[in-house]
């Protein structure tokens, strides 16, 4: 590959934890990764949380993760309406994570005429608030959606997601909304802007083909897909693509981060 040295996206469940469980060797590869003073981002398509609630929930894990090393969909979203409408306004279907992110681009949230209807992850989807999306939209919102994700985990099984939240208000309005999230390349390089970093000499991490994998390709860089989530190897070979490097678990790149392919 290069001698230079490499910048890291990785992925957060899946990855590093699984539901709120360290994978073990999470917490060395960080180490690795700051101690060697190699620059990381961790990448989620969850909006409802902020960095800080992030870090402190990482933090419970076993991880020490900073603030400013996270980026999540929300932030991503809000980077994407900034620089396509500066400073206008949205009504938000959301928890504090994607709220947050677009009062700090400076957004007004509104349910009156906004400029953009945003839907983001919540446990706590309103039917009230979704009708109200509906009419939005007919109106002449822009629909935008911070990630297609279709479910999320729960100790209770899967939830509907973002995606599946989507679909009912696509077919409801004949709108389809311009998701920000992987698997949009938009994503990865919005966090490569954040890093400061080059997709040629960045690697992103990932236990998902469909989003992780998928959305690295697309933004040029190098992959490496972990079967410690949702992806196994079996349907890893169902794509037409592939990523640059299968692992069992992060605990594979300890030792690695310098030269991950080399190694191999």
């Amino acid at each position: 590959m290069s001698d230079q040295r490499w910048s890291y996206l990785t992925d957060m469940d899946g990855v590093l934890v699984h539901e709120e469980h360290l994978i073990p060797g999470a917490d060395e590869f960080l180490a690795e990764l700051r101690n060697g003073g190699a620059s990381f981002l961790v990448l989620t398509n969850n909006s409802i949380y902020t960095p800080r609630d992030l870090r402190a929930r990482l933090l419970h894990s076993g991880l020490d993760v900073p603030e400013e090393a996270i980026w999540t969909s929300a932030l991503a979203t809000a980077k994407f309406l900034q620089a396509q409408r500066p400073n206008g306004s949205a009504y938000v279907i959301g928890e504090a994570g994607l709220t947050t992110a677009l009062h700090e681009v400076g957004y007004v949230l509104t349910d009156n005429d906004p400029d953009y209807v945003v839907l983001g992850e919540t446990r706590t989807y309103s039917f009230t608030a979704i009708t109200r999306a509906i009419r939005l939209i007919e109106r002449g919102a822009r629909f935008i959606a911070t990630n297609p994700d279709p479910t999320g985990p729960s100790r209770e099984g899967i939830l509907p997601a973002t995606g599946s939240i989507a679909a009912l208000i696509e077919r409801a309005t004949g709108r389809s909304p311009y998701y920000v999230g992987k698997p949009n390349p938009l994503m990865m390089r919005s966090a490569l802007r954040a890093l400061g970093a080059h997709s040629e000499h960045t690697l992103m991490i990932g236990d998902r083909m469909d989003t992780d994998v998928h959305s690295g390709i697309e933004a040029g860089l190098q992959t490496v897909l972990v079967l410690s989530g949702i992806s196994t190897r079996e349907s890893a070979e169902r794509y037409p693509f592939r990523p640059t490097l299968v692992v069992d678990s992060i605990a594979d790149l300890v030792g690695r981060t310098e030269d991950p392919f080399g190694a191999a």
